[in-house]
């Protein structure tokens, strides 16, 4: 048995309908159930900053256009399940598939990519290589800033972001850089 988590083609914006139509596969066929072991829409939860300037937790698909779907399925069996998975009106196919063949299902680093994107488990914490301190001169070396200079007003461990003042048409801006595209001076 080749189980694991398959990557369905699906219109977008009909995600959530589609994993609604297979829970309910999942519910009324015991067939369908043993085979089909969970399906999900990956989802990250963002700030959004709103007009009156207060922040709004937004939730985001992760992969727009696609679900994810665990199937303990083996190469005598696979056709069965994917063609009833394809019939879904919405669903254009199996990521990795080509015609008549059997899909692959994700790499664990590919499947544990997605779930840290999702937040449902916790990734190495991001050792950056350089310690940054409010105040500190840096260079942009990366990015559509390339090259100007600038002091940080603010760090974002979190996202591994820096906010650096940089002179723009003799006028201080404030930019928005990650830890990688700049360096100490």
């Amino acid at each position: 048995m080749a189980q694991g988590w398959y990557v369905v083609h699906t219109y977008s914006g009909y995600e959530q309908k589609i994993e609604r139509m297979i829970r309910h596969m999942m519910e009324t066929s015991e067939d369908f159930a043993s085979a089909c072991l969970d399906v999900k829409v990956p989802f990250a939860e963002h700030e959004k900053n709103v007009k009156d300037g207060n922040k709004k937790i937004v939730k985001e698909k992760i992969l727009p256009g696609y679900i994810l779907v665990e199937l303990d399925i083996d190469s005598t069996n696979w056709k069965n399940y994917c063609i009833q998975i394809k019939r879904i009106q919405g669903v254009t196919g199996f990521l990795t598939a080509s015609r008549g063949t059997m899909p692959q299902p994700l790499n664990k680093e590919e499947y544990t990519q997605i779930l840290r994107n999702t937040g449902e488990i916790k990734g190495e914490a991001f050792k950056p290589r350089q310690v940054f301190s409010v105040g500190d001169k840096v260079r942009i070396i990366e990015g559509p800033f390339d090259q100007f200079a600038g002091g940080v007003e603010e760090i974002n461990v979190e996202k591994s972001r820096l906010r650096v003042s940089v002179e723009i048409f003799g006028r201080p801006t404030p930019v928005d850089v990650e830890f990688s595209q700049v360096e100490k001076v």
